[in-house]
């Protein structure tokens, strides 16, 4: 062949290539957007290759802060359909793998995240990067290892967990059924930030206080039936407390015993960040069952009474699902414990940081209005805080 002509043919062939070849979705940054969340949005969150891919797309280290209104590459390749099909554009023979492609342009059209078909010939087919680029190993969880609590310090033949204080460090396993499952409770605010504060008696009670002991009690009932749980805020001499009114201190620490920040936002993402990468742990141990609880104290006006609601975000079922369980299970106790057996807790949707960036199903609580007095009485006394988490318990294990 002439060398003109080999010459032009392979221009051609060049050419033909590079038109074949995917560039990637582009994404601003919504307000309050982290990278779990914008993945998710596009449905790329249930694989690790996704995540690492979107470092290396946009050169971020693991866990960086999105910023409002920057432009982002989302591991999503685009090509330009050809008219014919899914697997010639791509140029793949696997028939189920072009459905899936096709199933998720539709639902990304359906959700309004892209808009228009790419059903003509010139536009944007989507194609999920981890449908050509994750090995199978990624789509699957291997086989269960040893998920016994971290913290399980074994002490002279006991189990002794010294954040429950020195009365109850000792925790004897009850049961084993909740072996393999995980659970991370988060109380709300902590460290420079008390949260809500009520006035009850001449005192000040603390929001971070109260939501840290019904935590504590909760995750102490989790641990003595085998389960694997992390208290992501944590106090080094605030055990499980008695008495009425718990001190408002400035102390309190995040797991692997790091300070929290004053920034609001840097405290939030270093909870996220810290339940997400325990999370990537414990996926790859082959744990199925994962549950993040936020528990916070509300503050309303002085004379509004609240019953505990909560919380879920509106793409997640599994949350929904889990916080009308919880729901129930209050509802079923108000009958037996309140005079006139009413409860009006709600279950609804919203857009918190905890909730959008946090990769377990996850809920979050409100106890009471800290403003109101009769609402203090479910979080002053101590009996009160034992039975709330009593029953966060029976609704997150029946």
């Amino acid at each position: 062949m002439p060398r003109l002509l080999l010459s032009v043919v392979l221009c051609f062939f060049l050419q033909d290539a590079l038109a074949n070849s995917p560039s990637y979705h582009k994404v601003k940054a919504l307000s309050g957007d982290g990278i779990y969340s914008m993945l998710r949005r596009y449905k790329l969150d249930k694989h690790s290759c996704n995540f690492d891919q979107f470092y290396t797309l946009n050169k971020l280290r693991k866990n960086a802060p999105l910023h409002a209104g920057k432009i982002y590459s989302v591991p999503i390749m685009v090509y330009k359909y050809d008219g014919k099909t899914i697997r010639s554009t791509v140029g793949i023979s696997d028939w189920e793998t072009a459905v899936r492609i096709q199933q998720y342009n539709e639902q990304m059209l359906q959700n309004k995240l892209r808009e228009d078909s790419y059903k003509k010939v010139g536009s944007a087919l989507w194609v999920p990067y981890h449908e050509l680029n994750c090995p199978e190993t990624d789509l699957e969880i291997p086989s269960p290892v040893n998920t016994d609590p971290e913290e399980d310090n074994i002490a002279t033949g006991k189990r002794v967990f010294p954040i429950f204080g020195k009365q109850l460090a000792y925790t004897p396993l009850l049961t084993n059924k909740l072996k393999g499952k995980v659970f991370y409770i988060s109380s709300g605010h902590g460290g420079p930030d008390p949260g809500a504060i009520g006035k009850r008696g001449g005192r000040n009670l603390c929001e971070d206080e109260y939501a840290y002991d019904v935590s504590l009690r909760l995750c102490r009932l989790l641990v003595s039936h085998g389960a694997t749980a992390y208290m992501v805020v944590r106090d080094p001499n605030d055990g499980i407390r008695s008495g009425e009114y718990l001190k408002c201190d400035e102390d309190e620490l995040v797991w692997g015993d790091d300070e929290l920040p004053f920034n609001q936002k840097a405290r939030l993402f270093q909870r996220s960040n810290i339940i997400n990468e325990l999370y990537d742990k414990h996926r790859l141990q082959g744990v199925t069952t994962q549950i993040a609880l936020m528990i916070h104290v509300d503050s309303r006006s002085h004379g509004e009474r609240t019953d505990v609601y909560f919380y879920h975000h509106s793409d997640s079922d599994d949350g929904k699902d889990l916080a009308e369980k919880i729901q129930q299970t209050f509802k079923s106790k108000y009958k037996v414990y309140r005079a006139g057996g009413y409860y009006h807790g709600t279950v609804s949707a919203r857009g918190l940081h905890m909730l959008r960036e946090c990769k377990p199903t996850s809920v979050y609580i409100e106890l009471a209005n800290i403003r109101n007095y009769s609402d203090q009485q479910r979080i002053v006394l101590e009996k009160n805080r034992q039975f709330l988490a009593e029953w966060l318990f029976e609704g997150i294990t029946e």
